[in-house]
């Protein structure tokens, strides 16, 4: 068995990670840690895991008990985190913040297996992607894996009220975000420079902008996206790319037909679709933000880390009704 350590595991993610953990096979879960929680059963605070576990949150950390943490903190907590605590170097760690995404002075591996599963394979340390990092990048990389990102590339993506974490604020609150739509971010959301990093490792260069406008969804969970990139190419080469492509992917599907969010909503799934408009390429891709876009992928992360099949303990059914 896989012994697990999770810090921060009260909030959305962690609520997420503890769920799809205790119905892993091969995973055991050593400590849930959380200040504010510590002794509270994690049923008091995840309510929808009533009768399926007697743990608690712990403010303990024994790091010498377990094989891989999980570190579902806020963006920037992670790097003073490790500032602070020491870690076993035998000890495995799939941060699920920014803090090393963009390659630098650090041997963490960007964890999108769509591209990088050797490299995870082989990894002590992966920084799991952003939530719309994921599905923008899932629908781009083959154009860029053609060479076609040579203008600049208009993408919209609206997320669930879960994608902004669990501790209330202003833009989350029902009564402002029900019926309600809003744009934050516009063009320089913190997930450009890791979508870029991506697209640049596999189309070599990348030059063009990525002018991504995110909005805010009247709904809980999930993320739709459009993008749109202009080529000549015809509409059957670059399906049958993106068919390619996404081949041996265990999660990431082409779809011949449109998609809908409701597809993939509760699960660990990643869907594309491609359309041609004169010379303008639409590409659609959704996933759901919780779990492909955040834990899920953290998850599939470490199965291949750990070198079991990588769907072990994601085969989720979407909520389609």
């Amino acid at each position: 068995m896989i012994k697990v350590g999770i810090l921060g595991a009260a909030g959305y993610t962690g609520g997420e990670l503890i769920r799809l953990l205790l119905n892993h096979p091969e995973t055991e879960i050593v400590f849930a840690n959380s200040e504010s929680n510590a002794g509270n059963p994690v049923c008091d605070v995840h309510e929808g895991l009533v009768g399926e576990t007697d743990l608690c949150f712990t403010n303990e950390m024994p790091f010498n008990k377990v094989d891989v943490v999980f570190f579902c903190f806020g963006h920037g907590k992670s790097e003073q985190f490790l500032k602070e605590h020491v870690i076993p170097e035998n000890v495995k760690i799939i941060d699920l913040a920014q803090d090393f995404r963009i390659k630098g002075d650090h041997d963490y591996v960007y964890g999108l297996p769509e591209i990088n599963k050797i490299e995870i394979q082989k990894a002590q340390h992966v920084a799991n992607p952003g939530c719309f990092a994921t599905c923008i990048q899932v629908a781009l990389l083959p154009a860029a894996h053609l060479g076609l990102l040579k203008e600049d590339v208009a993408v919209n993506a609206i997320t669930g009220s879960t994608g902004a974490g669990q501790k209330p604020g202003a833009t989350t609150h029902f009564s402002w975000r029900n019926n309600n739509l809003s744009i934050y971010k516009p063009f320089q959301h913190q997930h450009i420079a890791e979508i870029r990093q991506s697209l640049k490792q596999v189309q070599g260069t990348l030059d063009a902008d990525i002018d991504f406008i995110p909005y805010r969804g009247d709904f809980a969970r999930g993320i739709f996206c459009t993008a749109v990139v202009k080529t000549t190419a015809p509409v059957e080469d670059v399906i049958k790319v993106y068919q390619d492509f996404y081949h041996d992917a265990a999660f990431t599907h082409y779809c011949n037909k449109p998609i809908d969010l409701k597809q993939v909503v509760n699960t660990n799934k990643a869907l594309v679709h491609v359309e041609k408009y004169g010379n303008k390429l639409l590409i659609t891709s959704c996933i759901d933000n919780l779990l492909k876009g955040a834990v899920g992928q953290a998850v599939q992360n470490m199965n291949i880390m750990f070198g079991i099949d990588e769907t072990t303990g994601l085969r989720l059914k979407a909520s389609a009704f």
